[in-house]
């Protein structure tokens, strides 16, 4: 007798920085394959960093994500920092930290509010989802902004800021110009908390993944900027070493460069990761809304992602409070540099995962070489395999509800591709096949 078939395919998912197409064949009950295709042209930022001077890279590399520029600017500072033989440290290294705070507090807020919630509570979008929980959205979003303020305080506009150089700032805040930012905090303080106890009670799908996490771990803080690079597989790396742990592939059916650990294969970043990795190092009220949410130290569930990311948010709020309070203006905005030659890698964490750069300077300080490795391709495998969990384990869902459980999938991981899927076209082949 002829096998079933079921082809679940996606051709074009829009809305994302690049363009990509999903595709799962199920046979006989059985996911055969699962494909994560990018098709997206090389944008070529690495090659356009080339014999720029270093101080070019913050603003260049910002440009390579309209969600994280931090982090890619933070990534950027660090590594050439590193080439230079310096180390900044006391407030320029706090207002670093708070810059990152703002991120991701406007990130993991877009996301959980405006992309994955409405996967939950069964609307097309946010927007639908405005006319029901109208409140609900307006909170969200007063939380939002307060991260885009941090951001535009230090970072000097809110989107691709301009204010952050190598060795620290162009332009470093009074004190007093802090003053209203804490009240702003201290007021979506409550809203952040709240944030954690309305994900928790969201209907999650039955999931548990045996992911290899890896995320920076420091030895007194919840990561931002530093720290080893370490795995729940045992590795314990500084950055300088990555690329002996770690190698990219090129997948055939993807433009894409995909991440790998040498010897072992796929492995996961981003909030479960960071998590799952420094849960001890989140303060105590961080902590204890974890658990009140339903949280152990450790989550392997994907879709609880949106709850883990609650209390990133809430633990960046505070963490905002907290250097605000301690703030001391630094004597100048930015420690002296002379270029050298030299060779130069950091690792930070942006909202939806590690990311690290490495950069190579030539004796005048211009950059000979750079190499860039983002989140998402180090997560591509790892959705893949998500995207085949999720189909083997709801084959008894039509094909409008599977299509949906496969879009709330792809959004658990990535706020980029998230807001990709919400107009995901999904066709369904039932033919028989050999």
């Amino acid at each position: 007798m002829a096998a079933k078939t079921k082809t679940i395919k996606t051709d074009y998912l829009a809305r994302i920085e690049g363009e990509a197409a999903f595709k799962v064949v199920v046979r006989d009950g059985a996911v055969r394959s699962a494909e994560f295709k990018v098709f997206e042209p090389p944008r070529f930022f690495e090659a356009l960093l080339r014999g720029r001077a270093f101080g070019e890279a913050p603003d260049i590399t910002s440009r390579i994500c309209g969600i994280c520029p931090i982090a890619y600017q933070m990534s950027a500072v660090h590594a050439i920092e590193a080439a230079l033989g310096v180390t900044v440290g006391g407030p320029l290294r706090e207002l670093r930290r708070l810059i990152y705070c703002g991120e991701w507090i406007e990130s993991h807020t877009l996301h959980v509010y405006l992309l994955h919630a409405p996967d939950f509570l069964g609307f097309d979008s946010a927007i639908h989802m405005a006319r029901a929980h109208g409140e609900t959205v307006k909170r969200g979003l007063a939380l939002k902004k307060v991260g885009n303020d941090i951001v535009n305080l230090l970072g000097g506009r809110e989107i691709h800021p301009i204010n952050v150089r190598v060795g620290g700032f162009y332009r470093v805040p009074r004190r007093r110009e802090f003053a209203p930012l804490a009240e702003a905090l201290k007021r979506v303080r409550d809203i952040a908390l709240d944030t954690v106890r309305w994900t928790s009670k969201l209907d999650f799908p039955d999931l548990e993944r045996d992911y290899e996490y890896v995320s920076l771990r420091h030895p007194d803080e919840y990561p931002f900027n530093e720290g080893r690079i370490v795995s729940t597989g045992g590795i314990d790396i500084a950055a300088s070493e990555y690329a002996q742990h770690f190698e990219e592939v090129h997948v055939k059916r993807s433009t894409a460069l995909q991440s790998r650990i040498v010897g072992r294969g796929a492995y996961l970043t981003g909030p479960l990761a960071r998590y799952s990795l420094n849960f001890d190092r989140l303060p105590p009220a961080a902590r204890q809304a974890a658990k009140e949410a339903g949280l152990g130290p450790v989550c392997t569930n994907p879709y609880r992602s949106i709850v883990v990311r609650a209390v990133e948010t809430l633990y960046a709020v505070d963490e905002a409070l907290r250097i605000i309070a301690d703030y001391q203006e630094p004597d100048r905005p930015a420690v002296a540099l002379e270029p050298r030659a030299g060779i130069g890698c950091a690792a930070t964490e942006a909202p939806r995962g590690m990311l690290w750069h490495r950069y190579r300077l030539e004796a005048d300080g211009s950059i000979a070489e750079a190499r860039i490795v983002p989140p998402t391709s180090q997560n591509q495998p790892s959705i893949e395999g998500d995207l085949r969990a999720c189909v083997e384990s709801s084959l008894d869902l039509d094909d409008e509800a599977l299509r949906l459980r496969c879009e709330q999938t792809i959004r658990n991981h990535d706020p980029c591709i998230s807001c990709s899927t919400h107009f995901l076209r999904l066709e369904i082949d039932r033919g028989q096949g050999a």
